[in-house]
């Protein structure tokens, strides 16, 4: 069985999210959507919160799984028995970054990055811009799948 895992915060999902998401699923048996706990980030939204987005967004998509983890995302790559790690990239900045990650993972558990590049039009969002546009009662709707905006 290919399993991947698609690590991320998810605070909110976005479109971007749901780009990468819906692109992968034809390569794997099964998509895991590990949201992370990372002690250096505060989030807006509560992990049952985030939870609920995604799985409402891919409602009746039986090849995704969602859950938490803490820790190293290798090591969780391995409890799930995940060979393949997606993360999606949107400029040569999050290639940048994504990297020597991968490079990382790779060595510690044996798990290859899988990179995909994102649309066009969902390149331009992330999370951290969606924050910013809620706290500012900017018209988010477009940034974010319907699961979200029907929560707030």
């Amino acid at each position: 069985m290919r399993r991947a895992v698609f690590p991320g915060t998810f605070d909110p999902v976005t479109l971007g999210h749901v780009d990468i998401i819906t692109r992968a699923l034809p390569l794997f048996d099964e998509l895991i959507i590990a949201i992370g706990v990372n002690a250096d980030k505060k989030t807006m939204f509560s992990m049952e919160e985030r939870i609920q987005f995604i799985e409402k967004t891919f409602e009746g998509e039986n090849k995704i799984k969602v859950k938490s983890y803490s820790g190293l995302t290798a090591k969780f790559c391995i409890s799930e028995k995940a060979q393949y790690i997606v993360r999606g990239l949107r400029n040569s900045t999050d290639l940048n970054y994504e990297q020597p990650i991968a490079q990382t993972n790779f060595k510690m558990a044996k798990v290859e990055s899988i990179f995909l590049i994102c649309s066009p039009e969902v390149s331009n969002i992330s999370s951290t811009i969606v924050r910013d546009v809620m706290r500012n009662d900017g018209d988010f709707s477009c940034l974010v799948p319907s699961s979200v905006t029907r929560k707030l």
